[in-house]
């Protein structure tokens, strides 16, 4: 489940998951899109290393099937990245990279990707594991131009209210609305998709297509 706040293209992400092996892939993709859609390509590489060891930590040291969130958030000058589990027993370990222990290994990597912003926080019945990293503040004012203009003339086609601009999406935006938006847009690409199919078109193709154009645009944009 994902949840959203705030202004379109930047709002703090959480996205709730279980923790096994196939689900870092994914994790690792849901990561980089959002961070070129922040305007952040050049950070991808270091959080994907991050999240990959922070999510193999918990599924190593709590239990694979374990429920986690992942969440992160812009606010300048950091981009904080952060894994919650539900057992604050299991603290990761800093060892030297060059270790021949295997355990702790990965938090050296964590540590040395993110100059040395990293912690715990003891949350009773659960801990949340962070890092982050240092952003250009110029990548957090930039914006998506006619692209996301058109989107929001999209959405609000499919019944979604106007989505505020400017502060007054930070001030009075809700998660429900967030959550309206973000249904109405799943909407709007599963329209795309069916339309695709019915014209002998492949979807995926197209997806990967659209996907591939997408971060190239919003890359090249910064």
């Amino acid at each position: 489940m994902i949840y959203v706040s705030g202004r379109a293209g930047r709002e703090p992400w959480l996205h709730e998951f279980t923790a096994c092996p196939k689900e870092v892939a994914q994790l690792r993709r849901m990561l980089k899109v959002r961070l070129i859609l922040w305007g952040l390509p050049d950070h991808v590489d270091a959080a994907q290393i991050c999240v990959s060891e922070l999510v193999t930590n918990v599924i190593q040291h709590v239990g694979e099937g374990t429920p986690a969130t992942l969440r992160m958030a812009l606010t300048e000058p950091y981009l904080r990245v952060e894994v919650e589990d539900p057992d604050p027993r299991a603290l990761p370990t800093l060892l030297a990279a060059s270790s021949a222990l295997e355990s702790g290994r990965g938090m050296a990597l964590v540590d040395a990707v993110t100059d040395h912003r990293w912690g715990v926080v003891l949350r009773g019945d659960s801990k949340v594991v962070w890092c982050e990293f240092a952003v250009d503040g110029s990548a957090c004012s930039r914006t998506s131009g006619s692209r996301v203009t058109r989107g929001e003339a999209i959405l609000e086609l499919y019944g979604c209210a106007p989505l505020p601009r400017g502060r007054a999406m930070a001030e009075s935006a809700s998660l429900l609305s967030a959550a309206a938006a973000e249904e109405a847009a799943i909407k709007v690409m599963a329209d795309v998709l069916h339309w695709l199919r019915a014209h002998g078109h492949d979807p995926d193709g197209v997806l990967d297509r659209a996907q591939t154009h997408f971060e190239a645009e919003i890359g090249g944009s910064v």
